[in-house]
């Protein structure tokens, strides 16, 4: 079943740099090694947290093949697939190859801030043109328009192929509303780390994490537990990362996850314009929450 696929837990894998810029695809290797070996159930690739907006669309594409060619098919890959510009969106899923791609995650159109029929008329179109299923990624925080859920329950109604929602706008009423009228088979994923364990009681099927880049088994087992009904032994494990949550995005998305990241030896802490590496004083918090963790730094 496709839903089986995308419960659980999802990595919003980044795109690890050398010093001069390019994609380091020596340590981009080794960190899909780790992610393997470590239990995870599925990639979100070309994700904000990759730095998409960044990379060039031949990076894009090698990107792409690069994580295709690693993973060969032991997990499902989700494809970043999403933009304002709905005829361009379009035009790239009929054209493009999406071989190995097991769905796309389309975000809320950013910048020209649509009605809530603009938004509905978006996704309406990548649900026609779409060879594969698509997610709904709704995080008004950086795209500046909330998708309500009147809007999210219509899409999920009226086309078979969008499954489901990574849902990031941070108000608990607004997701548990979706959870409540939502179609049997469309499925709540949530967008925000710190919140996953709540939602997985209210009925969250998962998370596509950011923290899982670098704690796959640990947090993996916390959504695992959730979502087996042991919420007690999960909530130990929600606990035991409550002051990372807040660390990593402190300073903005993926420059937490790259400084932790370094921290363990993985990548070198470098981002692309306009983003920029944590503070030095996020820097050296998150590496005392990560000896307190036992992480070697």
């Amino acid at each position: 079943m496709t839903q089986t696929k995308f419960t659980g837990l999802g990595i919003a894998l980044i795109t690890p740099f050398n010093e001069d810029e390019s994609v380091d695809y020596d340590a981009l290797g080794v960190l899909l090694d780790y992610q393997l070996q470590n239990g995870i159930d599925y990639l979100v690739v070309l994700g904000t947290t990759a730095e998409t907006p960044t990379l060039s669309e031949e990076e894009k594409k090698s990107v792409k093949q690069f994580v295709l060619n690693k993973v060969n098919g032991r997990v499902p890959i989700v494809l970043g697939l999403g933009g304002n510009n709905t005829k361009a969106i379009v035009e790239k899923l009929k054209n493009d190859d999406f071989t190995g791609v097991d769905a796309i995650l389309s975000v809320v159109p950013f910048y020209n801030k649509p009605s809530q029929e603009g938004i509905y008329q978006h996704y309406k179109a990548i649900a026609e043109a779409s060879k594969v299923p698509v997610i709904l990624y709704n995080v008004p925080g950086r795209t500046g328009v909330n998708m309500l859920p009147d809007t999210t329950i219509r899409l999920a109604r009226e086309f078979k192929n969008i499954i489901a929602i990574k849902e990031a706008c941070g108000n608990m009423d607004q997701i548990n509303d979706i959870i409540k009228r939502k179609p049997k088979d469309f499925m709540v994923i949530s967008g925000d780390d710190g919140i996953t364990y709540p939602l997985i009681t209210m009925g969250a099927q998962g998370v596509i994490s950011v923290i899982g880049n670098a704690f796959p088994k640990e947090f993996g087992r916390m959504v695992r537990l959730s979502l087996q009904g042991d919420y007690e032994s999960a909530r130990v494990i929600h606990q035991k990362f409550t002051d990372l949550f807040d660390l990593l995005f402190v300073d903005g998305n993926p420059a937490g996850a790259k400084c932790m990241l370094s921290l363990m030896g993985y990548i070198k802490n470098k981002l692309r314009l306009p983003l920029v590496p944590t503070r030095m004083v996020t820097y050296e918090k998150i590496r005392e929450v990560l000896n307190g963790l036992n992480v070697k730094c």
